[in-house]
């Protein structure tokens, strides 16, 4: 009642109100500033301005929204910025222009929001702020948003935020923001692989998101399944300007602004109360999470600045003991409490000389796992803990890059070296005895990359072709840079103005995760010594159609094979297909044997109309296969229809429907499940492997919707929305499980026969999540 008083009275005395929009414009090597050029506000029909002799534009009366700025001046290429929000916060823009010989006149270009670089001329998408912000279903989280593009499988009904890219373990992406490599974007991630119930990034913070399902740049190593290359906004360098939002899972507040006239700062503060959503929805297992962010940007001079920017995540997992009911039972046997502390920060210097740009970046990046688990939740004492962990994985990088321009040819080379320590030490009983496991390891590794592109005088022709390679100390095998040569070349060819066929193939290399390779067997020896850098040769080809920039339909087919992947030498199953559940992954005997593949074929519809809607729709038929047995991602395939549709007074109104193949699972082993010495050794039933991904569960399908409403004001900006995942209520069957009823059935039996009364429980979950927010910038 109060929150809809509030509204009321916002809507009375909001008016229509426009905004002036302030920037510069730059030449992209020089750095100097571009006097006369024409800039326009996209989507607005004669709303623009020129630069004056300093570079500096002013376009005034522009009405609220979200728009897209385009520069063009005579010899220079069409300029096109990401998306920018006007508002009484709208920031200074500034926007690189870059010198086109061949251009003999100015001619009008019509900005294409369906952008591809010459080096990934497919597998490749730009997600600008529209999405971000408004995306159905994703309540602005970005490993939700890009579910609704080709190739992303989802956990249905899950409550974690698991990337599943073309038939990859979630472990096979890699995440990158303004040049720094995340290690990981999810609160509680499961340790040696990915996923969280929540994305660590604020959207606040973001510009812009280069999302990679393939032909990855030759700088972004360790990707086998997508890069997620995260730009962040500047601060304002005009003015002071904030935001906070209330959420019905968190509080945030942010800020941007500049503390002096070469500085300008960003920064953003989040506090979950998610343990209190996930009591209500009757949950065994309540998170908490604390993240910031902040970034720091300083031109030191035209040709040079210095970024710096810090990411940090503060967990805690505790059960919710007093939810009764099977379901809660069963996940409460065996799930610990959970304690994170993950951070980044790093700072990159970048010196522009002339045609050359030359980046150096330091970065250090750290995550603290805790894990903790007594018999029947009971800890009131010791002899009923079961496991404690704490392992502690750290890395520092030091990289180099120069970019080097000429004419039609871009090359980019560059050399990074990492120091790497993982650290694990796990207390763990069962029954009578208790193990103490112990690792240390560090690892030094080096690599280095080399690209060039071509673009035909036309603009119809482009390629690229660049070669990577790394290498560390870990073993002889992973020393021998010969071994690990990433070769990559990409093509593109514009048969019409509004045809294109492209293509790219290449072979990507990932390093198994630190709980493998930190492995030891009670000798205290590294038994994994013998696993080597995974692989895999992707190749895709793609067909795409324009109509006048705002509508594309495109169809793109992929081979993925991989090869050296770790298999689990106790289960016989790839290390791949473990991962999707909140624990630890990899500390166990590997061998680098494991081969499979992944194919199929993706198509897709877009249709923007800037301002008024934004339409994706995505059906991906995929295999994913190892051993010609399906893996844990072998969905079949995936449905996603998605829009949003801006109504007259500034409401938006959007839908999502989700559609995904059922995933295979493999049954219990009930005859070992019931064993006490075992059931205590993991509080859960064992799988029969040699029945591995026999069954299937059945389809899926969800829909999300989302409302937004903005005011407008001289000085702020006040929104409002609503989104509900799952408005239908749809309900997910899932593999029943088989549980222990605490009872010895032969107490009388040696220890090593006795045996627990079982009992079954049937799994199926689903509800609506609904999440209202409030929004203040000013």
């Amino acid at each position: 009642m109060t929150l809809s008083l509030l509204l009321c009275n916002v809507c009375i005395y909001a008016a229509t109100v426009n905004y002036s929009v302030r920037g510069k414009v730059i030449d992209k090597q020089s750095r100097q500033p571009v006097a006369y050029a024409n800039v326009v506000v996209t989507g607005i029909l004669g709303k623009g301005a020129s630069t004056d002799s300093l570079g500096i534009f002013h376009i005034e009366q522009v009405p609220p929204g979200i728009y897209r700025f385009e520069a063009t001046l005579i010899g220079y290429k069409s300029a096109v910025t990401s998306e920018y929000l006007v508002s009484a916060s709208t920031p200074f823009i500034e926007i690189e222009m870059e010198e086109d010989e061949n251009m003999l006149a100015a001619i009008v270009v019509t900005p294409s929001p369906f952008r591809k670089t010459v080096e990934s001329p497919v597998s490749m998408r730009i997600i600008g702020l529209q999405e971000i912000e408004k995306s159905p279903g994703g309540n602005r989280d970005i490993s939700r948003i890009v579910r609704a593009y080709p190739g992303v499988s989802f956990s249905p009904i899950g409550y974690r935020n698991d990337l599943i890219v073309r038939g990859g373990s979630p472990s096979e992406n890699r995440f990158y923001m303004d040049g720094i490599e995340i290690p990981n974007i999810n609160h509680f991630a499961t340790q040696g692989a990915s996923g969280g119930p929540v994305s660590i990034v604020n959207a606040d913070l973001i510009r812009e998101i280069s999302f990679y399902t393939g032909a990855f740049p030759a700088d972004r190593s360790g990707a086998m399944s997508s890069v997620l290359d995260f730009r962040l906004r500047d601060g304002n360098p005009d003015k002071q300007t904030y935001k906070a939002t209330l959420g019905a899972s968190e509080v945030s507040f942010s800020g941007n602004g500049h503390l002096s006239d070469k500085t300008t700062y960003l920064f953003s503060i989040r506090q979950s109360y998610l343990q209190l959503l996930f009591k209500a929805l009757g949950l065994p297992f309540l998170p908490n999470f604390i993240d910031g962010q902040f970034k720091l940007k300083t031109k030191l001079s035209a040709h040079d600045e210095l970024t710096v920017l810090g990411l940090v995540g503060i967990d805690k997992m505790k059960l919710n003991t007093d939810e009764k009911g099977e379901d809660a039972e069963y996940i409460l046997s065996y799930l610990p409490t959970i304690h994170q502390e993950t951070f980044t920060i790093g700072a990159s210097y970048r010196h522009y000389a002339g045609k050359h740009v030359q980046t150096l970046t330091l970065s250090h990046n750290y995550l603290n796992n805790r894990n903790v688990k007594y018999l029947n939740n009971d800890d009131s004492s010791e002899d009923n803990l079961t496991l404690r962990l704490r392992s502690v994985e750290q890395k520092t990088t030091f990289r180099f890059e120069n970019r080097t321009r000429l004419g039609q040819w871009t090359l980019k080379e560059g050399a990074e070296v990492n120091y790497s320590n993982y650290t694990n030490r796990t207390k763990q009983r069962i029954l009578s005895s208790s193990s103490i496991y112990h690792t240390d390891l560090n690892i030094f590794s080096w690599g280095g990359f080399f690209s060039t592109d071509y673009i035909s005088t036309n603009k119809r022709f482009s390629a690229s072709a660049g070669i990577r390679t790394d290498g560390n100390n870990y073993n002889q095998e992973m020393k021998e840079l010969w071994k690990q040569l990433s070769p990559r070349f990409s093509l593109s060819y514009d048969l019409t103005k509004q045809w294109a066929l492209s293509g790219s193939a290449g072979l990507y290399y990932q390093l198994p995760p630190y709980t493998a390779l930190g492995f030891k067997d009670n000798d205290g020896i590294y038994i994994n010594k013998n696993l080597k850098y995974m692989q895999v040769l992707e190749t895709s080809l793609g067909l795409d159609w324009h109509l006048e920039d705002r509508l594309m339909i495109s169809a793109e087919g992929f081979l993925k094979q991989y090869g050296r992947m770790p298999l689990s030498v106790r289960d016989n199953i790839p290390l791949a297909c473990k991962g999707d559940d909140y624990g630890t992954v990899g500390n166990e005997v590997l061998i680098p044997t494991e081969r499979g593949r992944a194919y199929g074929i993706e198509t897709m519809l877009r249709w923007q109309v800037p301002g008024q809607f934004n339409f994706v729709s995505s059906l991906t038929l995929f295999r994913s296969e190892f051993r010609d047995i399906p893996s844990a991602w072998d969905n079949r395939f995936i449905l996603n229809v998605s829009g949003t549709y801006n109504l007259p007074r500034r409401w938006s109104i959007g839908g999502k429907l989700s559609y995904i193949g059922g995933a295979p699972y493999t049954p219990y082993d009930e005859d070992k499940s019931s064993l006490v010495e075992a059931w205590n050794a993991q509080g859960r039933p064992y799988y029969d492997y040699s029945k591995y991904n026999t069954e299937r569960l059945p389809n899926f399908a969800q829909f999300d919707v989302r409302i937004d409403k903005s005011f407008y004001f001289h000085r702020c900006m006040v929104g409002f929305y609503i989104d509900i995942q799952n408005i239908t209520g749809s309900k997910l069957k899932q593999q029943d499980v088989i549980m222990s009823t605490g009872v010895i059935e032969n107490p009388s039996a040696p220890i090593g026969e006795q045996r627990y009364k079982m009992k079954y429980l049937k799994q199926e979950s689903g509800t609506v999540l609904p999440s209202i927010g409030l929004t203040v910038e000013f």
